[in-house]
């Protein structure tokens, strides 16, 4: 070898040497955590029998009702477990937060920024510098800190990780990752039925026409942000019909699907043109042939990122998304991959709601399953959401529908046991269940103690986003699940409350909402009502809602209020195919701690875990971080 080369071998491995991660410090130790979405403590108890893997856990080391935070969301909940903080400190209070320069509602998760300069060419336009994709959660995730301390680190479908943190391990996006178009999941419907498109929530429905035989379906795309007119993207999908109705072909492109009525289609991927020849957004749908005759209703998915060209950050690095897909096979890349939406809209019945989660589960698990061939030591971490998105449509009166999620739940915690040797073994869940028997218009319980004004009284029901409130005579409103937010002098625009009244309107509103019954029953409706200055560690003003309300059990937010409008009435019967919640009074619905290793704790919150998985690698606590190590 000549001098030269020996000289360059050396600087290579230098250079290598100094850009990887730093020595293991896992020593062999292995740590498996599952997260549960959605796992109920007071199920568990009903159903061990059927859940022999969960009780053989138990039975080993232990299970305990886990405290779930103030309000008990998922985002707020999984913020919570990433940071080992509470909402005062990474930021997330609600599925649904509030600009309150302008009262609109946006999502908590995240927001996208557009690119900078520009240059334009006919009808399209050119960025010069990239946009973003940025999350709104504050705080270093506990995972950067395992990688920074050289322990190896796989994270699969952590929520409210899109786009997924910087670090030197693997982990691959969850709850919070949009489909295509920018949403949490828009579904379309082409049917026969309809003479006119509309749009549900969740989704679209759109009339199809069958002439002999044949049906040319239009799918809308993404939004082309190459053009300057911002035109939809589409393709179309050609059906042709077998004179017996019982089966068709599907043509999508160059490829082409034979599907029986009533059975789904494999993942077919699709490229929506955005320039000629050059560029175009990849993604895949599903396509589920409901009634091919004498009807004709055809579902397709929300258009999923395709994780083998991903058009958004869903994995890092990058490629892991691609690589899984090369060894498992494509996958709901969507955050919240169960149609709920489809259901609640009367799209799917509840079976074929049902046939759709096992779709995603199936897809999820074998994920997991993959991550466990591979993993050696250090952290592996797989959240399961099918049993929340199944509870929310099934709890109370599907038990044994709800029950077949469960096992298989069951089944991860069973390859867990086995793959997880002499390491140690977490199985949580964020939150528990209750029921969701009827709705408060918390808009219209303000207006009607004097709170809220409207500009003339007989608006009320309006279901535009507060159409027709008077803010210069309104003291308080509610925009998401479980926020109050006052109308502060400074803070909002003809802010109405000044620092010294705010004790004082505070207590007014707390002692009201506590007062507050069910005028169909008599029932309490609020089980706690929360100052978020005093249950947080800290306070942001100008983000953080003021009060958040703690339901009873059986009782939720409005849809509607999520979204700030001002009803008619303030309970109403819950007459959606949603009907179970978590977003009550936290000590009504604890989440699970269950491990092959006993606890030294009786009473486990959820940060505390966050601190437990430090300390099992022998990392000291950030000072931010208030939990405990429970072992």
């Amino acid at each position: 070898m000549s001098p030269t080369l020996t000289s360059v071998c050396v600087l290579t491995v230098i250079v290598l040497s100094s850009c990887a991660p730093t020595s293991s410090r896992a020593a062999g130790r292995k740590l498996i955590v599952l997260g549960i979405d959605g796992m109920d403590p007071k199920f568990l108890e009903r159903h061990w029998a059927s859940l022999p893997n969960l009780d053989r856990l138990r039975r080993q080391g232990g299970f305990q009702p886990l405290a779930t935070v103030i309000p008990p969301q998922s985002p707020v909940a999984w913020s919570t477990f990433i940071t080992g903080t509470d909402p005062g400190v990474h930021g997330v209070y609600d599925f649904i937060h509030r600009n309150p320069e302008t009262r609109m509602p946006f999502s908590s998760m995240g927001e996208t920024a557009a690119g900078g300069k520009s240059i334009s060419l006919g009808p399209y336009v050119f960025p010069l510098t990239s946009g973003e994709v940025r999350s709104l959660r504050k705080g270093k995730a506990f995972w950067q800190t395992l990688s920074e301390n050289g322990i190896p680190v796989t994270v699969l479908r952590m929520p409210t990780n899109f786009p997924p943190v910087d670090c030197e391990g693997l982990s691959l996006a969850g709850m919070g990752v949009p489909d295509l178009r920018g949403t949490f999941g828009t579904f379309t419907f082409f049917t026969d039925a309809e003479q006119e498109g509309r749009n549900v929530p969740g989704g679209r429905i759109l009339p199809a026409r069958v002439a002999n035989h044949r049906a040319v379906l239009r799918l809308d795309g993404p939004e082309n942000t190459l053009r300057k007119d911002r035109a939809t993207t589409s393709v179309d999908i050609t059906v042709d019909v077998d004179p017996s109705g019982q089966a068709a072909r599907f043509t999508v492109g160059e490829a082409q699907y034979v599907l029986k009525e009533g059975e789904w289609s494999p993942w077919i991927r699709i490229a929506f043109p955005m320039i000629p020849y050059f560029k175009d957004a990849a993604g895949m749908v599903r396509i589920y042939a409901q009634e091919l005759g004498p009807g004709f209703r055809v579902y397709v998915s929300p258009e999923n990122v395709d994780p083998e060209r991903p058009e958004l950050p869903i994995s890092d690095p990058a490629s892991y998304s691609r690589d899984l897909a090369r060894s498992v096979g494509p996958y709901y890349t969507q955050g919240m991959a169960e149609d709920t939406a489809a259901l609640r809209q009367k799209i799917f019945t509840r079976e074929e709601y049902i046939a759709q989660s096992r779709l995603v589960a199936t897809e999820h698990l074998k994920l997991f399953r993959h991550a466990l061939d591979q993993f050696r030591d250090g952290l592996l971490f797989f959240h399961f959401f099918g049993v929340d998105q199944n509870s929310h449509m099934l709890w109370g009166r599907f038990e044994k529908e709800l029950l077949e999620t469960y096992k298989l739940a069951d089944q991860a915690v069973g390859w867990a046991m086995a793959a997880s040797d002499a390491g140690t073994l977490i199985v949580m869940s964020d939150h528990g269940f209750s029921t969701f028997d009827r709705a408060v218009n918390v808009n219209t319980w303000l207006m009607k103690e004097g709170f809220l004004a409207l500009d003339d009284p007989a608006n009320v029901g309006e279901k535009e986003l507060f159409a027709h409130v008077d803010w210069t005579r309104t003291k308080a409103y509610a925009v998401g699940l479980n926020a109050v937010y006052l109308n502060l002098v400074g803070r909002e625009p003809d802010g109405t409350i000044a620092q010294p009244d705010i004790d004082f309107e505070l207590r007014k509103i707390v002692d009201r909402l506590k007062g507050l019954r069910d005028p169909a029953t008599g029932a309490p409706v609020v089980t706690a009502v929360y100052e978020a200055r005093r249950v947080y560690s800290s306070h942001d003003a100008g983000t953080s809602p003021d009060l958040m309300i703690g339901y009873a059990p059986g009782y939720r937010s409005s849809w509607q209020t999520a979204l700030g409008a001002v009803p008619a009435e303030t309970v109403v019967d819950n007459g959606e195919a949603w009907i179970g919640d978590h977003c009550i009074a936290a000590e009504h619905v604890p989440g699970v701690f269950l491990s092959n290793r006993k606890a030294s704790v009786g009473d486990a919150k959820l940060e505390d875990l966050t601190a437990t998985i430090l300390a099992h690698f022998g990392i000291a606590r950030p000072a931010a971080m208030k939990g405990r190590n429970v072992f």
